[in-house]
C-alpha cells in the first residue's frame, strides 16, 4: 500500500495548494479594493495608489503561477483516477452490483 500513501500525499498537496491559492485571491480582492478605497481619498497621492495596484499586479503574477502548477498537479491527478476507473470496470462484475442494487431496493420497500 505504498503507493496508495503516494497518492494520497499527492492528493493532499493538491488540496493544499487549492486553500493556499483561495487564500492569495481573498488577499488579492483586498488589495484591489484597498487601492479603490485609497483612490477615493481626495488626500491621496497618486504614487500611493500607484503603489497599491504594483502589490496587487504582483499577487496576481503569484497567482497565475499558482493556478498553472495546480492545473498541472490536478492533470496529473485526475489521470491516476481515470486509470483506477478503468481497472475497477474491468474487475468488476455487473451482475454482482446490479443484484446487490437490487436487494437494497428490496429492502428498503
Amino acid at each position: 500500500m505504498a503507493h496508495r500513501r503516494v497518492i494520497q500525499n499527492y492528493y493532499n498537496d493538491i488540496n493544499n495548494l487549492a486553500e493556499i491559492l483561495a487564500k492569495l485571491v481573498i488577499s488579492y480582492r483586498t488589495l484591489i479594493g484597498s487601492a479603490d478605497e485609497l483612490n477615493k481619498i481626495a488626500l491621496s497621492k497618486k504614487s500611493d495608489v500607484k503603489d497599491a495596484l504594483k502589490r496587487a499586479d504582483e499577487l496576481g503574477g503569484i497567482i497565475d503561477k499558482a493556478i498553472k502548477v495546480l492545473d498541472d498537479a490536478s492533470y496529473s491527478y485526475m489521470s491516476y483516477c481515470k486509470m483506477k476507473t478503468e481497472v475497477m470496470e474491468c474487475r468488476l462484475q455487473i451482475e454482482y452490483i446490479e443484484t446487490e442494487i437490487d436487494e437494497d431496493l428490496k429492502l428498503k420497500d
